[in-house]
């Protein structure tokens, strides 16, 4: 039994310019979704995320390229895997003047969908109490909600969202990635497309994270957040004095934040930095370690690969991410 939901070799996108050019889209990206839990897919706008996903989707053609869902290649082999498989892409079109609840029980009807799974998929998503008010009433939150909702009723496996928190405003937020949590405690594979990195790392296992096209590194949360610098914060009295000095001696710092004095340093021993700035006559009056985030590693992921940096991606496979 293949271990993997989604496994794309080689996956090439290009795309025809007004001006007769060629632009690339996507650059051989080998990317690997492991069964179960949620999977980041992460890149800045214009990285390839969306173009990847419609062509998984056989909502755009591969250029070049191999795709699997559920182990069969697709596009070839959509139409036997596609009930496995609920997607938000796009907008969802739901009637105004319908209650979530109606326009769910339409969609069933529509799609041969059991209407049982409606109750189902309104609880899930945690809408109910409000399911029977008009859609145009939502909020932008309870709308992609109800986006989800509509994708349950099949179902399903894998569920594909694409940014699905854009817009919206902490409340609506915290709602969604709460749904995710609990769809993938619930068993459910969920490939999540976003770009909000602290969220992303609330609620996935794993991630990928992609450049101009390419893979530049996937695995476990846990994983990517090791290696790396290690980066303590300083709180000195004079900052700039404990700058001058740690900088003579060799260390990397720079400001914790443009309106807070406290400096960040790179130093795998925090000793070192208390000797240093200690025999220089400057005492600490706080030294903190700094946690590594999945902010810190997309940012230098993605800033070295605009300055065109080389990087040693690892791929996933089996049920390791």
């Amino acid at each position: 039994m293949n271990d993997l939901v989604i496994e794309t070799t080689g996956l090439h996108k290009e795309f025809r310019s007004r001006r007769g050019g060629l632009r690339v889209a996507v650059q051989g990206l080998d990317l690997a979704v492991p069964r179960g839990g949620v999977h980041g897919f992460l890149g800045p706008n214009g990285s390839g995320k969306t173009t990847t996903i419609r062509m998984l989707l056989g909502l755009a053609r591969a250029s070049k390229g191999s795709m699997e869902l559920f182990g069969h290649p697709v596009p070839q082999s959509l139409p036997a895997v596609i009930d496995r498989v609920g997607a938000v892409v796009e907008s969802p079109k739901f009637s105004p003047n319908f209650s979530g609840r109606q326009n769910l029980v339409l969609l069933a009807r529509t799609i041969g969908a059991p209407t049982g799974r409606v109750d189902a998929a309104i609880e899930t998503v945690g809408l109910t109490g409000r399911d029977r008010d008009r859609f145009k009433s939502y909020s932008l939150g309870m709308k992609q909600r109800l986006a989800i909702a509509a994708t349950l009723l099949k179902d399903p496996e894998l569920l594909i969202l694409d940014e699905p928190t854009n817009g919206l405003d902490p409340a609506g937020i915290r709602e969604i990635r709460d749904t995710i949590r609990d769809l993938g405690e619930r068993g459910v594979t969920v490939l999540l497309s976003s770009h909000i990195l602290a969220e992303v790392q609330q609620v996935c296992t794993s991630a990928t994270i992609i450049g101009n096209g390419r893979l530049l590194a996937s695995g476990r949360v846990d994983e990517l957040l090791q290696g790396g610098p290690a980066v303590v914060r300083v709180e000195a009295p004079d900052p700039a004095a404990a700058r001058s000095v740690l900088e003579g001696a060799g260390f990397a710092v720079s400001p914790a934040a443009s309106d807070e004095p406290d400096l960040l340093v790179e130093a795998d021993s925090p000793a070192e930095v208390t000797r240093v700035l200690g025999e220089a006559g400057i005492w600490l009056t706080a030294l903190t370690p700094v946690r590594r985030d999945l902010e810190s590693v997309f940012l230098e992921l993605t800033e070295a690969d605009t300055l065109g940096h080389e990087h040693v991606a690892h791929p996933t496979s089996g049920g390791a991410a």
